[in-house]
């Protein structure tokens, strides 16, 4: 399996922004550059990145395709975005806007039947399954839903594996405690998705600080990992990342 680098940008009034924990309230904004942020992408060797409409997340109805536009015409770079899909209509929209995956997140948790139903449909290299997962006092990893604030009653072993079942073949699992805290990434989460789902792309984000956690996210099985605040702020940079 490849292990495949998402430099990532997360939009919020057409601003490249980072929440910390997925709180809308604690906001830093890195400026409102996102197009040549991703063509320096592109020029330092990255295949991919990672699109987020944060507006789009919370209130439905995804605004980037001009963007996701604008990147697919002008750079060499394959695009997996997601925020506000809600339907068949809006993966087909982001497909045809050129998306190279769409994102699948709390859809995926509330309503499964149709989203296997668009793995059938599109394929699964067109889908990413986006669970983020908190884990509970018990060790079990839950699914929390409606931003974080209500917990959905299946698991997330049972769901991704229900997908497994299904073709699912890229899933981005974020653990939320880490998100956007440079405390390093779940590595025991990873492998153990990794074990329970072989022949799934698992794609770890969450805390990622250094080259050395990208080498122990491979090493965990990972199909690739997601690079937000490092990168952001000069911690790690891409092209460090790249070559290790």
């Amino acid at each position: 399996m490849s292990f495949i680098l998402y430099p990532a940008l997360d939009i919020r009034g057409g601003r490249v922004v980072r929440l910390l924990q997925g709180d809308y309230a604690r906001e830093t904004r890195y400026g409102d550059d996102p197009l040549p942020r991703a063509q320096a992408f592109a020029d330092t060797g990255a295949r991919w990145m990672h699109l987020v409409d944060l507006d789009a997340a919370k209130a439905g109805g995804y605004t980037l395709a001009p963007l996701l536009g604008q990147i697919t015409r002008h750079t060499s770079l394959k695009v997996q975005t997601g925020g506000g899909v809600r339907s068949r209509e809006d993966v087909a929209r982001l497909l045809q806007a050129g998306a190279s995956r769409v994102v699948i997140g709390s859809l995926a948790v509330r309503q499964p039947d149709d989203v296997e139903a668009w793995l059938a449909e599109f394929g699964p290299g067109c889908l990413t399954i986006a669970l983020d997962t908190r884990q509970g006092e018990d060790g079990v990893w839950r699914l929390p839903v409606h931003g974080w604030t209500e917990t959905a009653d299946v698991t997330l072993d049972e769901l991704a594996t229900r997908y497994a079942q299904a073709g699912m073949q890229h899933l981005l699992c974020t653990d939320i405690a880490r998100d956007g805290m440079l405390s390093g990434p779940n590595i025991a989460l990873y492998a153990h998705l990794a074990a329970l789902l072989p022949g799934v792309a698992v794609q770890a984000s969450g805390g990622v600080r250094d080259e050395a956690d990208l080498r122990a996210a491979r090493a965990a099985g990972c199909g690739g990992v997601v690079l937000g605040k490092a990168l952001l702020e000069g911690r790690l940079s891409l092209a460090g990342a790249l070559a290790c």
